[in-house]
């Protein structure tokens, strides 16, 4: 009497790592360096962001809770951009509101008046 093996089918996967048998190994690999689909918006906004960063950490302003809380917020907006490919609305929002807390900071920095314009400010 011949034993019945169980039959696997495996159709289209797409974004999914999986493993099959007792010593198999599961290894995933992302096209495109991990990095999620931008539209031109959402490219000129990272760069723009960047900017700023690197202007808030290149000692052109004093440092304070305001300015870190700024670069905290810019460097979520940059990780989501990067990950999703866009920042939500509330993630622009709260970049909004930081900046207009920020008004001087926007006056004296070309790359914050950047990213409040394309924020739409």
């Amino acid at each position: 009497m011949a034993s019945e093996e169980p039959t696997v089918r495996i159709g289209d996967v797409s974004g999914s790592t999986f493993a099959i048998g007792s010593h198999a190994r599961a290894v995933s690999h992302q096209q495109g360096g991990g990095a999620a689909p931008r539209d031109e918006a959402a490219e000129e906004l990272l760069r723009a962001v960047r900017e700023l960063r690197a202007d808030l950490a290149g000692g052109r302003v004093r440092q304070t809770d305001r300015t870190a809380e700024l670069d905290a917020a810019l460097a979520e907006t940059e990780d989501e951009i990067n990950r999703t490919g866009a920042a939500g609305p509330s993630r622009l929002q709260r970049l909004r509101d930081l900046l207009a807390d920020a008004q001087a900071l926007t006056a004296l920095l070309a790359s914050a008046g950047t990213v409040a314009g394309l924020l739409g400010m």
